[in-house]
């Protein structure tokens, strides 16, 4: 975690105090399912709950796991000088270390995953509100960097939120599957805790519990989980990139706001950088490159061994924090991106209605002209243009073999704008449900 791309909410997930809070609550609920059950006093459970208010000693705990080198014992020590350590002897009965972490850990992920899902509701919202803001906006489409034909910017942005809208689902998919928890004792056969003890601090927590269990909950989950922050993090990129490439100084459809006093660079005062989606260009790497550990700790030694322990406790923060920040983000720079219709309309003209060429195309065809000669009299008008600037509706009319098949007016229908929009009201009824 980078405090410049942290934001408090998500890095308090990850404080030792929140975790050893959890903690605290496991064993405490854990004990009263046990006094239930008969296994302890229930004065012995009421007792661990004296903690409840208290404040829990970082420093200590450390300076206890200095010398123990176990985490959970050292907590389980401090726990005991604060209630007692003759009440404490009932704590953790019949339960392993894994039972804390592994539970914990996914009562983190799936506070996580909630302050991830309110980012992308807030960001699929900035995407509407500018998608209907520029709806009909015209502006030219591309295919491998080269004009195209013409889409809208409104389009833009409805299909940027349709690929957020299925990147929440996912990530809801994802939180549905880490909320799971496991209180099963050594190797997960509750030989020594009655699957009750489980099912009530699963209930307490807010989570599942784990169908079965080794000494781990299946990391299998967690893979799910980090591969769905990492394809989310893909798609923030794939809207940064497209940010950046109109922002270019040749393009010039879009730029990100330039604030007031803001400085561009150190040494060229003009400059008016993509600083924010560059940086988010790199935030993402940051979030996938956790994808490829997340799926390597699936493979564990026989009922557990900790190879995975190491990696989580920097990937589950660093992915987490670093998502969090970028939504929050990008759903500002969507927010004030500032969109220059004449500049996308100059774009689109640039090439004097060379990106009506498919439609020409077509029409040739209507009129009885096979599709290989319809798309060598288009081309060799076309090429006039690219490499003389010539007028590509005034080639097709000074064309003889062109305007035997199509008269100049057939030839000038085929230029309206109109023709690529007609579908953007279906397109967007798809995309956004009926208006």
């Amino acid at each position: 975690m980078i405090p410049r791309y942290a934001r408090p909410d998500m890095v308090a997930i990850w404080s030792p105090e929140t975790k050893f809070r959890i903690w605290y609550e496991i064993e405490a609920h854990a004990c009263d399912a046990q006094a239930a059950l008969g296994v302890i006093p229930a004065e012995s459970a009421a007792a661990v709950w004296k903690a409840n208010d208290v404040e829990f000693n970082v420093a200590r705990i450390d300076e206890i796991e200095a010398v123990t080198k176990h985490d959970v014992i050292a907590f389980l020590t401090h726990l005991a000088e604060i209630i007692g350590h003759s009440e404490a002897r009932f704590v953790h009965q019949g339960m392993t270390s894994s039972d804390v972490l592994d539970t914990t850990l996914n009562v983190q992920l799936v506070r996580a995953a909630d302050i991830l899902i309110a980012d992308m509701e807030k960001l699929l919202a900035a995407l509407k509100t500018r998608a209907i803001e520029h709806k009909m906006d015209v502006r030219i489409g591309r295919s491998h960097g080269i004009h195209a034909e013409p889409v809208t910017m409104g389009l833009t942005f409805a299909r940027f939120y349709a690929e957020m809208d299925r990147g929440l689902a996912r990530l809801r998919n994802a939180r549905a599957e880490i909320a799971t928890g496991a209180i099963s004792g050594a190797v997960g056969t509750f030989a020594n805790i009655d699957p009750a003890v489980e099912a009530h601090v699963c209930e307490k927590l807010g989570l599942t519990p784990e169908p079965i269990s080794t000494q781990v909950i299946p990391r299998d989950r967690h893979a799910m989980f980090f591969a769905t922050l990492g394809v989310i993090a893909s798609s923030i990129e794939n809207i940064a990139i497209e940010i950046r490439h109109m922002q270019r100084t040749e393009v010039l459809e879009a730029e990100e706001f330039f604030s007031k006093g803001q400085k561009g660079s150190s040494a060229m005062p003009h400059k008016r950088n993509p600083v924010l989606t560059e940086n988010l260009t790199g935030l993402a790497r940051l979030v996938r490159m956790t994808v490829v550990p997340a799926m390597e700790n699936v493979a564990l030694w026989h009922e557990r061994d900790i190879s995975h322990s190491s990696v989580e406790r920097g990937i589950a923060p660093d992915a987490t924090v670093t998502l969090d920040f970028a939504l929050a983000r990008l759903t500002g720079v969507i927010e004030k991106l500032v969109i220059y219709p004449d500049n996308m309309m100059r774009n689109l003209n640039q090439f004097r209605g060379l990106v009506h060429s498919q439609r020409v195309l077509l029409a040739l065809t209507q009129k009885g002209v096979s599709r290989e000669d319809a798309y060598r009299l288009v081309q060799r008008n076309a090429m006039k243009v690219w490499e003389e600037g010539k007028d590509f509706q005034t080639e097709l009319l000074g064309d003889a073999e062109v305007t035997a098949a199509m008269s100049p007016d057939e030839i000038a229908e085929n230029f309206d704008l109109g023709h690529h929009t007609k579908h953007v009201d279906t397109i967007f009824a798809r995309v956004f449900g009926p208006s």
